[in-house]
């Protein structure tokens, strides 16, 4: 627009959720909410408590997505009670979006075609800022502001800094968003996002699939920022026509960062140099280079998670495991991130080559990674896993251990025993 301030691609997509035709970090303004998406744990079960003392209805139930994918399947009566409340609620409340044991929120929303580029999106869980991979604002809320939205279709929020995440290079054989993402985590710690939106940025994150860059949207979390937006491109546009967006729906040219506008910080990283990362518990900040752990013996190994059960995810591992077969005296676990990724995976006979390995195959959905379910660790067991935190406790007993890394170094570590570096098992 002529005689505007050149404004970031955040400041951009909050001042059209604002109405307004510019903003400024820092001031607080009031959005319209395009979508709001929820999961059985922090959906209904919390919010429909809120809603009956309110007596108050949906502001457009068309724009309401509900997933289940943390109680999935259900493992005990309680699980199933949820489901079930979870399930009657949708139906009450007239949501036909509602995507049931059909995988993890943050992969069944773009797959679903539900996210385009411009859109204002909240979500009832963290790793939301997936929906950043995009080119829409999205980021998690709790219930309570959920509440808030389901009823009026608004939220408030301050309009964030920028802070620039910008990579440059090709990355090698085996190394992935994921050890990018974890080296990020290493360099500015857990708080450095300081609840502001990153951008990534730079010839490396042109490069990688729409799959990759949610893997880099999706931790966006895991550095304290509120989004995790990357600029929508050609290789956008490919991705949403390829799940049913309509061409007109994906406007590319609006949603880039100005020429001249401000960021608050800059931080350059180096892809070419970059070797497969592995976090330590207890934090995704405690980041090396996987020679730094090779010692390390695992008990579990555990593919899963919106962060690590992608299709691309899977057929990492598959090149890793094809031909050999996982230690004795470890566990290979596998959760595909959504059914459509099963189904392709058993399609492309990368399923075959999982199992052939001696990887044991979940369902679809949150499980290990949250705590619910099949995977969970003992007692001082050790696991490596491809999801996004490593926090005390969170896979299971207290006094267990998880390590963080990409899908590559999760299988060559099931196939050595102890952690090791993919590319030993890359031809």
């Amino acid at each position: 627009m002529t005689g505007m301030p050149p404004m970031t691609l955040a400041e951009k997509l909050v001042a059209r959720a604002a109405g307004l035709p510019s903003v400024r970090p820092g001031e607080v303004v009031t959005a319209k909410v395009d979508l709001a998406m929820m999961h059985d744990s922090g959906g209904p079960r919390r919010v429909a408590p809120m809603l009956e003392r309110l007596q108050a209805k949906l502001w457009n139930p068309d724009r309401v997505v509900v997933i289940s994918d943390h109680y999935v399947p259900a493992v005990d009566a309680e699980s199933a009670g949820i489901l079930d409340l979870t399930r009657k609620w949708v139906k009450a409340a007239g949501v036909s979006k509602f995507h049931d044991m059909q995988g993890i929120c943050h992969v069944v929303l773009p797959e679903r075609g539900h996210l385009r580029p411009g859109m204002f999106v909240v979500g009832g869980d963290s790793h939301s800022p997936t929906g950043g991979a995009f080119g829409a604002y999205m980021f998690g809320v709790g219930a309570t502001e959920m509440c808030g939205v389901l009823v009026t279709g608004e939220i408030w929020l301050r309009v964030p800094e920028t802070i620039l995440l910008h990579w440059t290079g090709k990355l090698g054989p085996g190394v992935v968003a994921k050890d990018m993402i974890l080296a990020m985590c290493a360099r500015l710690g857990m708080d450095g996002g300081r609840y502001q939106a990153i951008q990534y940025a730079g010839d490396t994150i042109a490069g990688l699939s729409m799959q990759e860059r949610m893997t880099l949207s999706n931790m966006a979390a895991e550095l304290g920022a509120q989004a995790g937006l990357i600029a929508p491109d050609a290789m956008t546009k490919e991705y949403l026509l390829g799940v049913g967006v309509p061409a007109s729906d994906i406007d590319l040219a609006a949603w880039q960062t100005d020429e001249g506008a401000v960021v608050t910080e800059r931080h350059d990283f180096d892809a070419a140099g970059l070797p497969p990362m592995v976090a330590a518990p207890h934090s995704p900040a405690n980041s090396a280079a996987v020679t730094e752990h090779k010692s390390v013996v695992v008990d579990q190994a555990y593919i899963g998670a919106c962060t690590g059960a992608k299709i691309n995810d899977l057929r990492m591992a598959a090149s890793v495991l094809k031909g050999r077969k996982v230690a004795g005296g470890t566990r290979l676990l596998i959760a595909p991130a959504s059914a459509r990724t099963t189904a392709e995976a058993a399609a492309d006979g990368t399923l075959a080559t999982l199992t052939e390995a001696g990887a044991i195959l979940l369902s679809s959905g949150c499980g290990a990674c949250a705590g619910y379910g099949a995977g969970v660790l003992a007692e001082n067991e050790t696991c490596i896993a491809s999801t996004a935190r490593n926090f005390k406790g969170r896979m299971g007993a207290g006094s267990s251990k998880v390590y963080l890394g990409s899908p590559y170094t999760v299988a060559a570590s099931a196939v050595a025993g102890r952690i090791a570096d993919p590319r030993d098992f890359l031809s």
